[in-house]
């Protein structure tokens, strides 16, 4: 079955839906899961925010708290026993989805699992889908989770 399942969190309740069903697949198949939290990149930010308070401050502030989300959310699946590797990365030029697919690929994960919010119309058109470009994208198949309506 599988062997590396990629995770791709937001901090959101459907990438905490993901988590729950990448824990469930990792208890039956003895899957690693690879936790993955992506940093926007500056040119993604308010731009309020010169490039000098953005390096000394905003980032310091965003890698803390990447940090801390992915050290939560580790936790419980390394007390179930479940094997757990953590990455924090920054965005650079390219879309979010970009670097979770380009990570995927790298970690050599037979799933991808992330949440998304099953947008629809004219939000669907102006707002996008990183899950949805990233199922395109991916050399692996992905798995797409959302709160049940």
């Amino acid at each position: 079955m599988y062997q590396r399942l990629l995770v791709a969190l937001d901090n959101t309740k459907t990438s905490r839906l993901a988590l729950d069903h990448a824990a469930e697949l990792a208890r039956l198949s003895g899957a690693t899961v690879v936790l993955l939290h992506v940093l926007e990149s500056f040119r993604h930010v308010s731009g309020f925010e010169s490039p000098k308070v953005y390096a000394e401050e905003v980032l310091p502030r965003m890698r803390e708290k990447g940090r801390q989300l992915l050290d939560e959310v580790a936790a419980p699946l390394v007390e179930q026993g479940i094997d757990v590797e953590t990455v924090l990365l920054e965005g650079s030029d390219e879309r979010v989805a970009e670097v979770i697919a380009r990570r995927a690929r790298e970690a050599g994960v037979d799933l991808v699992i992330m949440g998304t919010h099953g947008r629809r119309g004219v939000n669907r058109l102006l707002l996008g889908s990183d899950a949805e470009h990233v199922a395109r994208i991916a050399h692996a198949p992905v798995m797409l989770v959302r709160k049940a309506e």
